[in-house]
């Protein structure tokens, strides 16, 4: 991505549960990160799959990263949508 910071992954461990996340700019306001520092990398810029011209369909980007998953990690993917809008 030239650089840019496109996604983060956090992991969580904690009396012997795991937590863990993903986060993917699909095609947010790039100008709503002006003013924080994600992940503390001052000299790291933010893009998106928008901002590099890519498919930015939600359901599409969705299915793309369950199956993507799912065949990594050998399994189905499960997931709560609590905090996701699509």
């Amino acid at each position: 991505m030239g650089g840019a910071k496109i996604a983060s992954i956090g992991v969580r461990v904690r009396r012997w549960v795991t937590l863990h996340g993903v986060s993917l700019n699909v095609a947010p306001d790039l100008e709503h990160f002006s003013g924080i520092v994600p992940c503390g990398l001052y000299e790291t810029p933010i893009t998106s799959l928008a901002a590099l011209g890519a498919e930015t369909d939600m359901a599409r980007v969705d299915a793309a990263l369950r199956a993507s998953f799912a065949e990594t990690f050998a399994g189905p993917v499960l997931v709560r949508r609590q905090h996701a809008e699509a």
